[in-house]
């Protein structure tokens, strides 16, 4: 049974959900699971953008054999060779086997890693920066999109109706459930926080690259973003595409306040809790808070890269940082995060050194700078300790 959707008058989505898996890239949960996305254009010659991951590629073929109408598959353009994009190229070209693999030469490296395949060199058109293909009424224009987030992404423009086919770039986790388009969902408030936890984990760390690839897009017109996860945008494009110049600057999108706390009887968390209280006095709204040992590190990722100022609390854990939080931090500082304020505090019954070693964890990332003052527990907060939390508040509402 096929399940395709029209994009276009010649455009069709071939993609397919996954709801049944748990670990996107065997890492990061997706509660609402995930969509791969493939497009089928229906010109005078057919071309395919991408397959999908084997976990649909029952769905893939049979919305692709639908789409053809009897036709056959002129070309294959593949952009991008992670496995949940590529894995279903090997049976695409057993039933399809004249068609032509268009791709770039690191691509075409790649495909001989992941498969055995007898491909002649005239089976691959191989293209680059600048690059066009012409398919009838359609110029497709490949633009190179390295590190974003694999060195062999490429990108390609429908000159035409002046689409995006974006890779792997404005991606959101989440499966499709009918709705294809971003505007027919609320997107901000149903998708935003999945696709920021999207793009932080999966790209975050690449952002120069990001940069650079959103300047070459600024530099033509277009109408439509056609991503390989999550929805498709047709309307209100400059929304999207703000919040990746935001991300890939490492601009917070709010002056907020994000907690995240590790705690082994309680006492850390009783003294965040204290502080969250005293924010609030003072007038800070939407305080978040997580427990690094609960709350999956791409969570609280997300929430550093969409918030402004970030507060740290851990004890002392065999002589180191609380074996959660200091996953976290090597986790964050492996994304590249810049330009946030920090707030520290630890906790320690006979010796407190996970704030001096969090701070040098934290030196590592680009203009970060500390709210001071540093506050040290030992063992639970007293109540001459109030004043610190006092100051502590003060200074963080202050520098927002």
């Amino acid at each position: 049974m096929h399940n395709t959707r029209k994009i276009t008058s010649d455009l069709v989505w071939l993609g397919a959900s996954d709801n049944r898996l748990e670990l996107f890239e065997n890492v990061y949960p997706i509660p609402q699971g995930i969509s791969y996305n493939s497009y089928l254009l229906n010109d005078e010659k057919t071309v395919l953008f991408d397959t999908v991951d084997s976990s649909v590629r029952r769905q893939f073929f049979e919305n692709l054999r639908f789409a053809l109408n009897g036709r056959n598959l002129d070309f294959a353009i593949i952009q991008h060779m992670e496995p949940d994009h590529c894995a279903e190229l090997e049976d695409l070209l057993r039933i399809y086997p004249q068609a032509k693999i268009v791709c770039n030469m690191q691509i075409k490296k790649m495909i001989a890693q992941f498969f055995e395949l007898n491909i002649s060199d005239e089976q691959f058109m191989l293209v680059k920066e600048g690059d066009t293909l012409n398919t009838g009424k359609h110029t497709l224009n490949f633009i190179s999109a390295p590190m974003v987030h694999w060195p062999e992404v490429m990108m390609t423009y429908d000159a035409t109706d002046k689409i995006l086919f974006s890779a792997d770039a404005f991606g959101t986790f989440g499966s499709l459930n009918g709705n294809i388009f971003a505007d027919e969902v609320n997107f901000e408030r149903d998708y935003l926080d999945e696709a920021r936890r999207y793009y932080t984990n999966i790209v975050g760390k690449y952002g120069p690259q990001v940069q650079a690839v959103l300047k070459k897009a600024s530099a033509v017109e277009i109408k439509m973003i056609c991503p390989l996860h999550g929805f498709i945008w047709r309307d209100d494009l400059g929304y999207f595409i703000d919040k990746y110049a935001k991300w890939a600057a490492y601009e917070p999108e709010d002056k907020a306040v994000v907690i995240a706390y590790g705690s082994i009887y309680g006492n850390t968390y009783d003294a965040m809790a204290v502080l969250a209280s005293k924010l609030a006095e003072q007038g800070v709204k939407n305080i978040k808070m997580y427990d690094v040992s609960k709350t999956h590190a791409s969570y609280i990722i997300s929430e550093a890269f969409r918030a402004s100022t970030i507060v740290l609390a851990a004890p002392t854990y065999n002589g180191g940082i609380f074996v959660n939080m200091e996953n976290m931090l090597h986790d964050l500082t492996e994304h590249n995060l810049q330009n946030r304020r920090f707030a520290v505090v630890d906790n320690g019954t006979w010796a407190a050194m996970a704030g001096k070693q969090m701070k040098d964890l934290l030196a590592l990332l680009k203009n970060c700078t500390f709210i001071e003052p540093q506050i040290s527990l030992k063992s639970a907060m007293k109540d001459e300790q109030i004043a610190q939390i006092d100051e502590l508040a003060a200074a963080i509402k202050a520098d927002l």
